[in-house]
């Protein structure tokens, strides 16, 4: 590797640290005809204890940038050394460092260099010759251009396993105040676009088999939180109308990282929210596999989500009159709700009840926290022995017997080079 593009690769990997969304879940990309790599198995993934993805191969194509956006660390008016790539060198880079066993897929995204079709054409084109050329079968994830054309993000679709439009900001005054150069309309244009386009090619591979696949592992975006004043309720109800309305398969919750002077942000030094970032994952996980409504999580009388408790538990505590849950004869729903069982314990559960009735010693043997899920379940044999307790009681008790790995902290992302 020369001394230009490992200098090259320095700069542009550490730009791209700032994007959370690069997971690779859902891709059934398939290896054919002896081709390089195989998303079909997932990806497998090293994480930062922040929760960060550093696994594949993830650069932006150039950190130059025609907007300025204050929360941005490639905004043009940011005094940093710039660098951009050619497409044959991030195709270079993606099978070399492959073949090395070091990645096993690409995430690509990019500053814009003169307009969103000029930057979204070399981002598809390296997809492009990857499996065209190259015949790489790794997972790929490109980030679409906001206000790129519609016949890009086709073609973008043909190639890339994950496309996904950064919204950037919780609501679109925040996105005024801070990017006042962009629009928001130019993010939603393309998740329309390619709403429509994944769902076009499901059906048409039930029609087709050998239908090309278009994006297998669905769109994504990602919101910055932490910057601008919005509260909890204003960032689910967002994430909420994405999964409703745009079939999202992800919604990424960004902790902002305190990277510039600028008295519409919070100041240098201040703790990145990583502690609020896990609650927000949190009740993106109970909207999305758990059945709660948005309404049960956050509300006008508690917009903010406990940063003392997870929103399950918080939730749980908010109606007592539900509980305890009689594991024995509650159904699978209301058993999933119960704070320290998750989904696959819960089923667990149900399968298990119809050989014996079940006891404390059955349930602790599944997997469940007891620690929390003993406030909130009776057993047989079992008392329920905290009927007194108020729920501000309830939740000192159970937090005393709790330690949580997030403690207030600027954030170490790790680095790649």
């Amino acid at each position: 590797m020369s001394e230009r593009i490992r200098e090259k690769l320095s700069i542009l990997a550490d730009a791209a640290k700032y994007d959370v969304s690069c997971a690779s879940s859902g891709s059934k990309r398939k290896n054919e005809n002896k081709g390089l790599g195989n998303a079909s198995n997932g990806i497998c993934h090293a994480y930062t204890e922040d929760g960060r993805c550093v696994s594949l191969l993830k650069i932006l194509l150039t950190n130059h940038c025609i907007f300025d956006c204050a929360y941005c660390v490639s905004r043009k008016s940011n005094d940093i050394k710039r660098a951009a790539f050619t497409v044959q060198e991030v195709v270079d880079l993606t099978i070399n460092f492959y073949r090395r066993n070091y990645i096993e897929g690409l995430f690509l995204s990019s500053g814009i260099f003169k307009n969103a079709d000029y930057t979204m054409e070399r981002l598809v084109r390296i997809a492009k010759k990857l499996r065209t050329e190259e015949n790489f079968h790794g997972y790929i994830h490109l980030k679409a251009i906001p206000g790129a054309s519609d016949e890009l993000l086709q073609e973008a679709g043909l190639y890339a396993d994950r496309l996904s439009v950064n919204v950037e900001m919780p609501t679109e005054q925040s996105l005024k105040l801070l990017a006042p150069d962009k629009n928001r309309k130019d993010m939603i244009a393309p998740m329309k676009y390619l709403k429509g386009a994944i769902i076009a090619n499901k059906e048409e591979k039930k029609l087709f088999k050998k239908a090309p696949l278009f994006a297998p592992a669905g769109q994504s975006t990602q919101m910055v939180v932490g910057a601008t004043p919005e509260n909890d309720l204003q960032v689910l109800w967002m994430a909420d109308q994405f999964y409703k309305k745009m079939n999202m398969r992800r919604v990424y919750y960004s902790g902002y990282v305190p990277i510039s002077n600028d008295n519409r942000l919070p100041a240098i030094g201040t703790p990145v929210p990583m502690i609020r970032e896990n609650r927000l994952y949190q009740a993106d996980w109970l909207l999305r596999f758990y059945g709660f409504s948005l309404q049960e999580i956050v509300d006008q009388e508690n917009p903010v989500l406990d940063m003392d408790i997870d929103p399950k538990l918080a939730w749980a505590l908010r109606n007592p009159q539900l509980f305890p849950v009689d594991i024995n004869y509650a159904d699978l729903y209301m058993i999933m709700r119960v704070p320290g069982i998750g989904v696959g314990t819960a089923k667990k559960i149900v399968a298990a009840r119809k050989h014996q009735q079940l006891t404390a010693d059955h349930v602790k043997k599944l997997g469940i926290a007891w620690n929390r899920a003993r406030h909130f379940i009776t057993c047989a044999a079992d008392a329920y022995t905290h009927k007194d307790l108020l729920p501000l009681q309830l939740k000192s008790l159970i937090m005393q017997q709790t330690t949580s790995k997030y403690q207030p902290n600027f954030s170490p992302q790790l680095k790649l080079f």
